[in-house]
């Protein structure tokens, strides 16, 4: 049985007949529409914003979905309207315990693209609760007070290491739990003092 790509996927001859039509002096803005049409189908119309943007800010944060409504709930709250999304699995983790060099590197190209293309001058660095790339909750025997002082150790590491290869820009880390977003403050004496920014969730 031919898979849904193969029914829909063009010949060889005929994106050769195409390309030959160019060559021949054809419009290449019109073969260009022909070609799409015939190679794609659009199935779905939504109207987005085309002109070109500032980021409010880069957000690396982890693709775990029951923390996907905080992130945007708290990004509004930060007036963060544009960000640029990264979203991979661990989030601070990719920076503060990599699991390979590449990891980290394409991490941080991410960061320089955004600063590149458009104009990023703040990143948020995100870990959450029970998040599986480590290990879980049950990876502290259910020892919620030591996932979190492990979380913000590592989203230290995350954003030091950020702030050292891009020293202009602001960098934020915070732990997201079940029941809000937590800031990693930088003076460690204040880390006694419990810092809760963001909604609780309802």
């Amino acid at each position: 049985m031919k898979s849904r790509w193969s029914r829909h996927r063009p010949s060889l001859e005929r994106t050769s007949r195409l390309q030959q039509k160019i060559a021949g002096g054809a419009n290449p803005e019109r073969v260009s529409t022909i070609q799409a049409s015939r190679i794609m189908r659009k199935i779905f119309h939504f109207d987005s914003p085309a002109d070109p943007y500032i980021a409010d800010a880069a957000v690396l944060c982890c693709f775990d979905h029951r923390i996907s409504q905080a992130v945007r709930k708290f990004l509004r709250k930060q007036n963060v309207e544009r960000p640029d999304m990264i979203i991979v699995a661990g989030g601070a983790q990719t920076l503060a315990s990599p699991r390979n060099d590449f990891e980290q590197d394409f991490i941080l190209e991410q960061v320089r693209m955004s600063i590149r293309l458009h104009q990023t001058k703040r990143v948020l660095v995100m870990s959450h609760s029970d998040c599986a790339t480590y290990g879980g909750l049950a990876h502290f025997k259910g020892d919620r007070a030591a996932e979190a002082e492990h979380h913000r150790v590592e989203l230290q590491r995350a954003a030091q290491l950020l702030t050292e290869n891009f020293p202009d820009i602001s960098v934020e880390p915070y732990f997201v739990k079940f029941d809000g977003v937590w800031e990693v403050l930088q003076d460690l004496r204040s880390c006694e003092k419990d810092t809760l920014i963001g909604e609780r969730a309802g």
